[in-house]
């Protein structure tokens, strides 16, 4: 027994020997590090992580695969800020009618074909903001691309999201009938508590709550969950060591969230400068989702883009976003996908320029801020020794015309190459 023992350890010693590390070396025209655009740089992959980057003053490790860049620019893999990868366009089907009317079943065929395209768009991990009627079903596609089942980016999970009872949808006609729900209710700080706990029992990295909604006499938006709900939110996820964001559009809904503790404000069309100012103060950060509400009013006003003149709600919507600018609110970058189409992704980051942020500024905003406020920023979202090895290449400068980000050539995640 005991020579069986030995021949098993010296087989076991010898297989993980034999296995030799994978290094690969990128050598583009130009380096976006996440914070700064590089020149002269070259990265050079062991396995799944970085193991260096910078200029080329260093020895390649035998049997190192060059992978030339020629006029690339290589960067950290993009980071969506606010997806719903169980939805899909509204114009195709409305929301009410993909939570009440399609299967879990098709809706997860379709989240797979959603985690596809937006892996092959350059975005190499999703903060996915809630399953809006799928339940948990969030946890189990991230485990499958996890499992390398199917081909997605990282996932960072959300699952139901929280809501005041009776706030959210679908609605019924007939009173006495009850409707599935988009999200989960709760009634009082003690049923918060035990939601927030199941939801993190159930898979969810973070904790989503509306703060606001269109629920108000005349459908208007007003607030929700009031601010010692929200603070139970926050106390107990953040005892596990995980984070609160809240859908905030009023400046009320947006002020309470902030006192209660969250880390983002999504949304966040009507706010103040006052808002802002606090949020500055208490490093709260805005997920603005610009190319959400451009959707909605394509296709519920008849907007036509680069037709007609602004609708109101966008000239709102643009007055909020440089006025969060103007007072050096942290912002990340999020588009509410799902709303509009996954794998379109980048329409957040060319809205974000043309409301007046800087290329360079949104890049960082994808990557390195989004990394860093998501609780990321030591494993992805900038090029450093280290870090995972989750890279894109795009064809040409996308600092100088944010458009570039399209021009996808080279998707890696974990060092494993998808395009």
């Amino acid at each position: 027994m005991k020579n069986i023992f030995l021949t098993l350890t010296l087989l076991t010693c010898l297989q993980v020997f034999s296995q030799t590390d994978k290094y690969i070396l990128l050598k583009p025209d130009r380096v976006f590090d996440g914070e700064n655009m590089q020149t002269g740089w070259i990265v050079l992959l062991k396995n799944q992580k970085i193991e260096a980057a910078g200029p080329m003053n260093f020895k390649l490790p035998a049997g190192t695969e060059v992978i030339e860049l020629k006029g690339m620019t290589l960067l950290p893999g993009l980071i969506e800020g606010h997806s719903h990868i169980f939805l899909h366009p509204y114009n195709e089907t409305l929301w009410e009618d993909q939570v009440l009317k399609e299967s879990r079943a098709e809706r997860t065929a379709r989240a797979v074909n959603h985690a596809k395209a937006t892996l092959m768009a350059g975005f190499t991990t999703i903060r996915d903001l809630g399953t809006e009627g799928a339940y948990y079903d969030d946890a189990g596609l991230k485990k499958t691309i996890e499992k390398n089942i199917i081909p997605g980016p990282r996932m960072i999970i959300a699952t139901r999201a929280i809501v005041a009872k009776g706030a959210y949808a679908p609605k019924a006609v007939d009173p006495d009938l009850h409707l599935p729900q988009g999200a989960a209710e709760v009634s009082s700080p003690d049923e918060m508590e035990f939601q927030v706990r199941d939801q993190i029992g159930k898979g969810a990295d973070l904790i989503k709550v509306y703060a606001d909604y269109g629920y108000g006499p005349n459908k208007e938006t007003v607030p929700t969950l009031t601010v010692e709900e929200m603070k139970r939110a926050v106390l107990v996820a953040n005892a596990s060591g995980r984070t609160v964001v809240a859908h905030a559009q009023s400046a009320k809904g947006m002020m309470n969230a902030i006192n209660a503790g969250v880390t983002t404000i999504e949304h966040g069309d009507h706010a103040t400068l006052e808002v802002y100012q606090l949020m500055k103060e208490r490093n709260i950060a805005l997920c603005p989702t610009l190319a959400a509400l451009e959707a909605y009013q394509e296709y519920f006003s008849g907007y036509k883009k680069g037709i007609d003149p602004e609708t109101s709600a966008l000239l709102e919507k643009r007055r909020s976003f440089q006025l969060a600018l103007s007072a050096g609110v942290k912002i990340v970058m999020g588009g509410d996908v799902g709303v509009f189409s996954h794998g379109d992704n980048a329409r957040e980051m060319e809205l974000m320029a043309n409301y007046g942020m800087k290329p360079i500024d949104v890049l960082r905003s994808a990557t390195s801020v989004n990394a860093d406020v998501f609780g990321y920023g030591d494993r992805i979202g900038r090029i450093k020794k280290g870090l995972y090895a989750d890279l894109i290449a795009v064809q040409d400068d996308p600092s100088i015309d944010i458009k570039n980000i399209r021009k996808v050539q080279l998707v890696m995640k974990n060092g494993e190459r998808y395009k």
